[in-house]
């Protein structure tokens, strides 16, 4: 069960209008404001700037590998990772977290592209309706709701997100053009592969920048990070050696030109599903990428406000045709590393970004898609949940079901399904659970010596009765006499044993 935010305020207490608004007022005011007020001086700005670059180090290539995998090209990735992460820092809630494109949210804005593949400007639309939802979640303080999402749930979702990324990219991986209809298209043109199509060539380079990928040497972690060093290494032998590789192409560079929002009412419906995908997923992304950043910074973060943060951020993104994005664990974790602490860092590393856009697109041109595909099969083995299935043999029977069903649900049929059932599910084994507790406050007996709840009058009547009455107490979670129906079944059964 994931922590409750401490700030929120508990459910059910009555909030005055004034003090309504002066809550909404807070959701909206920059983060940085209260940092300064606190205390900025030149030693929290040196440590900023360390972490600011050296989280831009990291986000780099995931941005443009993200990117190319939507399905909306590397500068979509590169966009998404500018607006969301300097907004998302600007107004959110936790300080030293850094936001941009994530495995799970580049795997839904793929089946957006793919949907919308006749219109970039409705995909972008749904990015900013998302952001708008996330906002409204923010204001009706959702947040600490959405932290309570059983792990069993997540570690499905999650698992499936990560197995969603490497089977994609098994085809770039193997020299062949991605397909454009997911995890469903992939395994098709798997089935029906000649292996004479394989290009061996991409294939083993591919391999070999996974092999770096993977046992990249620890002592250039802190300089020069896996992603960044393979990607550029890659290009340059790509470039050099191996004329003819897959490559990314032409790539604009520049500031974006803004887009306006597009929405026939014939697809309203999708469009707003879409849209609500986008921003549950983000939400529960980045209010766990909060709570890792709570737990290596000693801080607590507001819920409410990061969602407001992401919201504002995803609007943008939208607006320039970037990706949406959410709290990105590995460049938080590297930006506290570094020094980061405060939102300064996240923003910083948004401008670095931004000023690498304005002339990175005759670079990124040559950068193969067999090391992107290397990458992003890294970044989708580590999304999956394994120290979830190391315990999987004591782990709780249903809760391991549970995961079981929400990662198939994730990978062969919907995202939005898969946490719809999986939640589902968990409520009835939240159910029984408290059912088998209840059950345990049942007593019963016929001396009235071993029942301490009897008053002295019924304690003399039960006496007298010689044993020929049976007193049952019975011991409920909500208001007296109120009982599950499943303990009350449970009950009437040990009633009737206990009559015979």
């Amino acid at each position: 069960m994931l922590k409750q935010d401490s700030r929120a305020p508990a459910s059910g207490q009555p909030v005055s209008d004034g003090a309504g608004a002066q809550h909404w007022f807070a959701l909206f005011a920059p983060t940085i404001g209260g940092i300064v007020k606190a205390g900025y001086g030149r030693e929290k700005l040196r440590n900023d700037v360390f972490g600011g670059l050296t989280a831009a180090v990291v986000a780099l290539p995931l941005a443009l590998a993200f990117g190319v995998a939507s399905g909306a090209g590397p500068i979509a990735g590169l966009y998404g990772a500018i607006a969301v992460g300097f907004f998302a820092s600007l107004f959110g809630g936790t300080p030293a977290q850094v936001s941009g494109p994530t495995g799970p949210m580049t795997v839904v804005m793929g089946a957006v592209v793919a949907t919308h593949a006749h219109s970039l400007t409705e995909a972008f639309t749904i990015v900013i309706l998302g952001g708008a939802l996330q906002i409204v979640f923010g204001l009706l303080r959702v947040g600490k709701y959405v932290e309570y999402t059983p792990y069993s749930v997540v570690s499905g979702f999650m698992t499936g997100i990560g197995a969603i990324i490497m089977i994609i990219q098994i085809l770039p991986f193997l020299g062949l053009p991605a397909s454009d209809q997911g995890v469903p298209g992939t395994l098709r043109s798997l089935a029906s592969l000649d292996p004479a199509a394989v290009d061996l060539r991409t294939f083993v380079f591919a391999a070999a920048a996974l092999v770096l990928v993977v046992y990249w040497p620890k002592k250039l972690h802190n300089k020069l990070p896996a992603p960044l060093g393979v990607l550029v290494l890659g290009t340059i032998v790509a470039t050099l050696f191996m004329h003819g590789m897959p490559q990314i192409g032409a790539v604009p560079s520049g500031l974006p030109s803004l887009i306006a929002p597009a929405m026939p009412m014939e697809e309203l419906p999708l469009i707003i599903q879409a849209a609500f995908i986008l921003a549950l997923l983000g939400s529960i992304d980045t209010l766990l990428t909060s709570l890792v950043a709570d737990s290596v910074t000693r801080t607590h973060h507001d819920s409410d406000k990061e969602l407001v943060g992401q919201g504002i951020g995803n609007c943008v993104a939208g607006l320039i045709g970037g990706l949406p994005g959410a709290g990105a664990t590995m460049r938080t974790i590297v930006n506290v590393r570094a020094g980061g602490r405060t939102p300064v860092s996240g923003m910083l590393h948004a401008v670095i970004l931004l000023a690498l856009a304005m002339g990175l697109g005759p670079v990124v041109a040559h950068v193969p898609h067999a090391v992107l595909a290397a990458i992003l099969m890294k970044v989708g083995w580590d999304i999956i949940d394994w120290g979830y299935l190391k315990r999987m043999r004591r782990a709780p029977r249903e809760k391991f079901i549970i995961m079981l069903v929400t990662l198939a649900l994730t990978v062969f049929v919907d995202l939005i399904m898969a946490v719809a059932v999986g939640i589902i599910l968990a409520s009835f084994v939240n159910s029984r659970g408290i059912a088998v507790e209840q059950l345990k406050g049942l007593r019963q007996s016929v001396d009235a010596d071993e029942l301490d709840q009897l008053t002295e009058e019924e304690r003399v009547m039960l006496r007298s009765a010689n044993g020929r009455v049976l007193v049952t107490i019975l011991h409920g979670t909500g208001p007296p006499c109120t009982i599950f129906r499943t303990p009350a079944r449970s009950t009437r059964a040990r009633l009737s044993r206990s009559m015979k």
